[in-house]
């Protein structure tokens, strides 16, 4: 048997490498075992448009007018989405926003309240 680690999203043991990525048969995780060593300081500061640190749970108000994309819906200034879930991409911000249900937002168009 190799020596290589479970996959940490399902718990697999049958990874294998892939150049310098290790991959998951089971789930296609892949990722990469050194940023795994270095474990800790990876942890991104999310800051809105004023310069304020965002949390998960906070509540923000939308600074300027945003086109939805796919329909001829605007979400207006001022819209405030409660309790926020900061994720990983380039639109860091999962909210629900009255009128629209589910939307992600790119933390610099919202201002913490």
């Amino acid at each position: 048997m190799s020596n290589l680690p479970n996959c940490p999203k399902c718990g697999s043991e049958y990874t294998y490498e892939d150049g310098t990525l290790l991959v998951c048969p089971e789930c296609a995780h892949e990722w990469d075992p050194a940023a795994e060593t270095s474990n800790g300081e990876d942890n991104k500061v999310i800051k809105d448009a004023n310069g304020n640190v965002l949390n998960d749970g906070d509540t923000v108000s939308v600074i300027k007018d945003l086109k939805v994309k796919g329909t001829s819906s605007v979400i207006k200034i001022g819209t405030k989405a409660k309790n926020i879930r900061l994720v990983d991409g380039d639109h860091d911000i999962e909210c629900k926003l009255e009128g629209f249900g589910a939307m992600k937002l790119k933390s610099e168009f919202v201002k913490k309240i």
